[in-house]
């Protein structure tokens, strides 16, 4: 909801806005001209995280890029050249492998936020898409990282991920040469180095592209909020500045404090040690693991023991995200009004972290069964669940209005 007009008073801007209206777009995007709902809680502070952990990661991605040498005879060399010989190198680089860390850290947060509170509903379908898009690059820009550094883990993680796709070899013309298109050759070699590293810079920008099109898909129908309910009035709506933009520093600056105690007091915690030892395609490390944010999908890859199903199973599981807003037939958006919906959501949180767990652990005994369990809740949940109980349950009422819920809030 737009509140006001941008009109600049002095003649230098006014000049420059006749030109290039910059100030009337930041003013309708990100100042007071953008109304948002006055209820929102710092679940909403996760979207301003995601965008600052892409801008560092950016930063820090273009200075460790000045140093780095996409070869597999100096890939190794190079990384420890940054870490011994580059001023403040090391930070540098612990800032950009945390950074990711951190970074899929607020972008699930954000994620489920948006699943709690029905922020995938009508008319907010595209927003949802276009930030699962950034998702699914996310994810490919981390893999291929990973795989820069040149060690143990990334050589064999890179082996194992890529050859996951030889089981679409059934596919006529392209089957047999998905692989050999991904290497570059025959094997994980040079040729898969220099290529992931190309398009490890490259997919950034895309990412930052898409993010665009996100926030102004966002602000088509404006923010979603706790209650679900749309802004009606000026009564349900606060300017976005100082309002949130004070909310969402505050936000920053403990978040940050989170994300350095990483980056300066334990930076290796999230990584594996075999990466600190140079790739050699003649030693395979004892458990090959890929990096946590993808470790419930690596579970529901093993969980199935059929390869080609295990492959289908993990990219169902990422797509399957797409449909939410039509598998989910409620008029209610927030789960907060919607008691059965909330339970079944907290029991699919808890799920996919035993799920990360499983994708942790070695492929025998316990966790076998145990990742199929959860695997099968994970796909009842939305084809099962979220379908039927959307249907039958009955809400709590809602409140008339944004205002309504604050006031009672207030109240009691």
């Amino acid at each position: 909801m737009h509140l006001s007009s941008y009109e600049p008073k002095n003649p230098v801007m006014k000049w420059v806005e006749a030109r290039l209206p910059i100030g009337s777009l930041i003013y309708g995007s990100l100042g007071p001209g953008y109304g948002a709902p006055k209820n929102l809680n710092y679940w909403w502070n996760f979207g301003s995280l995601a965008g600052l952990m892409l801008v560092i990661q950016i930063i820090t991605g273009i200075v460790l890029v000045m140093h780095y040498t996409p070869d597999v005879t100096l890939a190794f060399a190079s990384v420890e050249h940054i870490m011994r010989d580059v001023n403040h190198g090391w930070m540098i680089r612990y800032l950009h492998a945390n950074g990711a860390s951190m970074f899929f850290i607020v972008v699930y947060i954000h994620i489920l936020r948006g699943m709690y509170y029905g922020s995938y509903k009508a008319p907010r379908e595209m927003i949802w898409m276009l930030g699962l898009v950034i998702y699914l690059l996310m994810m490919a820009t981390g893999f291929m990282g990973y795989v820069l550094p040149w060690g143990q883990m990334s050589f064999w993680g890179a082996t194992v991920i890529t050859n996951l796709f030889s089981a679409f070899d059934f596919i006529p013309v392209i089957g047999d040469d998905i692989v050999t298109f991904l290497w570059g050759g025959f094997s994980v070699d040079n040729p898969t180095l220099k290529k992931f590293f190309s398009l490890h810079y490259l997919l950034p920008f895309v990412i930052a592209g898409v993010v665009i099109l996100h926030i102004w898909a966002l602000h088509i129908p404006g923010s979603n909020n706790p209650t679900g309910l749309d802004m009606k009035t000026k009564q349900d709506v606060v300017p976005f500045h100082p309002y949130y933009t004070v909310k969402d520093l505050f936000g920053i600056a403990v978040f940050l404090l989170f994300y350095c105690t990483f980056v300066f007091y334990m930076p290796n915690i999230l990584g594996h040690p075999d990466n600190y030892i140079e790739a050699n395609p003649m030693v395979t490390p004892a458990h090959i693991v890929p990096e946590w944010y993808y470790l419930p999908f690596y579970a529901i890859l093993r969980a199935i023991p059929n390869k080609l199903l295990g492959v289908v199973a993990m990219f169902a599981a990422i797509l399957i995200v797409f449909f939410l807003p039509w598998l989910d037939g409620s008029k209610v958006r927030s789960a907060a009004f919607r008691p059965l919906t909330k339970q079944f959501f907290w029991i699919f949180v808890i799920n996919a972290l035993i799920l990360g767990v499983c994708g942790s652990q070695p492929a025998e005994g316990f966790w076998v069964p145990l990742s199929q369990i959860c695997t099968a809740y994970y796909f009842a949940y939305f084809l099962l669940i979220i379908p039927i109980v959307s249907r039958i349950e009955t809400p709590k009422p809602l409140p008339t209005s944004i205002a309504e819920a604050v006031l009672a809030k207030k109240k009691g």
